[in-house]
């Protein structure tokens, strides 16, 4: 569009910049460099118009074909990773069978929303008739389906019962006690529904049956607890480098708090490209079918399985102000009875089993509407009823990366400083006036243990433990669960270092069944703290609901609390841990200390391992590993009351 002349100027003002201030082309006398200089002129000046127009038509060539250009994109890519996955597995399978269950997963529900995408009207219209069936059938097909499932329950506790023991029994009876406690409590025990509370607990028994019995699910959640325990590890290179090499001198604040922040970025990362939100709705869809629960309350349990309190509402945000009582009650009760995944990694850090945190996680949202459907039935007609009319919003507290966990850690640490210089004025308060009884062993947590004893023992806890377990229960109740998994996690690891169970008379670990049954019943945000904090944030989202979160928060609080005590009774129902200290040790301790309680079960299945393995050893104390001591046989000898062979050369 310029003149020749202007261009010819423009360019010799470029190479009079670079060959000198006199340079001039029309005044070029040597001819290779004339025609040099007028090949470079043609060149800017006609050059980049043609090539504007080629860049022109290849957009609109991409715009055109789009579609067909993303498809080869993906095409491309998909072959790619099979061909990785085939070659992966072909070298050694085993080692990739993890790639290749992740692979038909994938590819399996990749399928399923495509053809429910395309085809949903055609499979809704192939299944109609028998939905129109079972809704003929319901009333007797529901009172079967109930009689059958307890009934089965039965029939497996009476064999486990057989087989294992009694102590699954005392769960058993803890969960039906907490179930008939919501009814005789509930706000309006006539209008109670039923299929969410007895589904509920059926999810729950069945995740827990798969997880905790069979050794698929087992092997599945454990191999997760170290892929993320490995995976959390990660944040010790940014610990490093910001708090030094000595970074681990301050475990908590330089260790645990990175993860926090690592794995909150993780998760922000992951509800950028949108695999939360299909993920927790497709976990709400299965809930809302198999539970009966509505679209709202479904998708915010299932949320909160991965997420906090104050964000999981944020996915159906445009939906609160009109949702019921009982839906509010509902969202607010999974909140309490759960924790999100970003203090998971936290508390995996402490040194409590990851899998069994994860198991927790999962079981607790069945469970919280179960018990918000019992403690808060249903008694208006829900205005959200169309599963495919409910959109999910982007979490807007994940959306900024790691930014968004700078307020949790805060709170973090802002609390348990309160919390634990509270907790030491307690304790020296209720020590002085303990002295005025001539009791100093007065504590906050030896009075939480006498308000929570029963509890803990109704969800399986050895009566032994009961106590310690009731203690943990109320730090976590009045001031949170990180106070509360800390203190479970010096017990943890004061069994593995072994020991003597008792030292002047105050118990130093807990059995693992014990510690199995805590993790469950402290995995959950139940707490007075939690409490303002829900208030608050729910009522910032959906101010015209602020009288009714005020009004239900306490009730969803407790309902919280009771849901986490339901998951940890059917922990205790299915839990059936091995043993839990070396034999040399629980021996020693049984033998050599007036004051530890002879466990008969474990110790007799020590001793019969001891004289199994040593039949026929002539001195004990010398055999290869031999860390028994001469105690420990001449007592196996007293309880099995073992031939003269194993035993005689003791008197000698």
């Amino acid at each position: 569009k310029k003149s020749p002349h202007k261009s010819a100027t423009d360019v010799s003002t470029i190479f009079s910049g670079t060959l000198g201030s006199k340079f001039n082309p029309y005044q070029v006398q040597h001819t290779p460099l004339k025609f040099l200089f007028w090949v470079l002129f043609c060149f800017v000046l006609f050059f980049p118009r043609h090539l504007e127009k080629k860049y022109d038509k290849a957009c609109e060539f991409c715009k055109k074909h789009k579609t067909r250009i993303y498809y080869v994109i993906y095409g491309i890519l998909i072959t790619a990773y099979l061909a990785v996955v085939i070659a992966a597995c072909s070298l050694n399978f085993q080692r990739a069978l993890p790639l290749f269950i992740v692979t038909v997963l994938a590819i399996f529900f990749i399928c399923w929303d495509f053809l429910i995408a395309k085809y949903e009207d055609r499979i809704a219209a192939f299944f109609s008739p028998g939905e129109r069936y079972l809704e003929k059938q319901c009333f007797w097909l529901k009172w079967v389906l109930c009689a059958g499932f307890i009934i089965a329950i039965i029939c497996w506790l009476v064999f486990d019962t057989a087989k294992q023991g009694s102590r699954q029994l005392i769960s058993f009876g803890g969960l039906v006690l907490y179930v008939l406690l919501m009814f005789i409590f509930s706000k309006y025990p006539s209008r109670v529904a039923w299929r969410p509370v007895f589904s509920g607990i059926g999810m729950q028994f069945i995740l827990g049956l798969l997880i905790l019995r069979t050794k698929v699910g087992f092997a599945v959640f454990n191999w997760l607890g170290i892929q993320i325990q490995t995976f959390l590890e990660y944040s010790d290179t940014g610990a490093k480098f910001v708090f030094g090499e000595k970074y681990m001198n301050h475990f908590f604040a330089f260790k645990v708090l990175p993860i926090v922040v690592f794995f909150s970025t993780v998760m922000s990362m992951l509800y950028h490209i949108g695999f939360m939100q299909w993920l927790i709705g497709k976990v709400g869809w299965i809930m809302q079918i198999f539970m009966g629960t509505t679209p709202v309350e479904s998708l915010v349990a299932a949320g909160n399985i991965f997420v906090g309190q104050t964000e999981s509402p944020l996915l159906v945000r445009p939906y609160l102000p009109y949702i019921t009582r009982s839906e509010l009650h509902a969202i607010m009760t999974a909140g309490f009875s759960t924790i999100a995944g970003s203090v998971l990694g936290a508390y995996i850090s402490f040194g409590v089993s990851a899998s069994h945190l994860l198991t927790a996680s999962v079981m607790s949202a069945p469970a919280s509407l179960a018990t918000s459907k019992l403690f808060w039935p249903e008694t208006e007609k829900p205005t959200v009823t169309l599963r495919g009319g409910l959109q999910m919003n982007l979490l807007e507290a994940a959306s900024q990366g790691a930014s968004t966990s700078i307020p949790l850690v805060a709170n973090i640490v802002v609390n348990l400083i309160s919390f634990l210089a509270l907790l030491a004025f307690l304790d020296s308060a209720l020590s002085w006036v303990g002295n005025l009884f001539d009791y100093p062993q007065l504590n906050f947590e030896n009075i939480c243990a006498y308000v929570f004893m029963p509890f803990s023992f109704m969800m399986g806890v050895d009566w032994e433990d009961s106590f310690i377990v009731g203690g943990l229960l109320g730090y976590k109740t009045f001031f949170n669960e990180f106070v509360a998994y800390e203190r479970l996690s010096k017990l943890i690891h004061n069994r593995k270092k072994g020991g003597s169970m008792y030292i002047d008379g105050v118990k130093q670990y807990m059995t693992v069944r014990s510690e199995v049954i805590a993790t469950y019943g402290l995995c959950g945000f139940a707490n007075f703290g939690s409490l303002g904090l829900v208030i608050g944030g729910l009522t910032s989202i959906a101010p015209s609901k602020k009288k009714e979160i005020a009004g239900g928060a306490f009730r969803a609080m407790i309902a919280g609390t009771v849901a986490c005590f339901m998951t940890a009774c059917v922990a205790g129902m299915l839990t059936v841990p091995g043993l839990e200290i070396p034999c040399h040790i629980l021996l020693g301790n049984t033998f050599n200390s007036t004051d530890f309680p002879a466990n008969g079960t474990e110790v007799v299945e020590c001793c019969q391992q001891l004289f199994t393995r040593y039949r026929g050893t002539l001195y004990p104390s010398i055999f290869p590993g031999g860390n028994y001591s001469l105690s420990s046989w001449k007592g196996c000898c007293q309880i099995l009351h073992q031939p003269a062979f194993h035993c005689t050369w003791i008197k000698s």
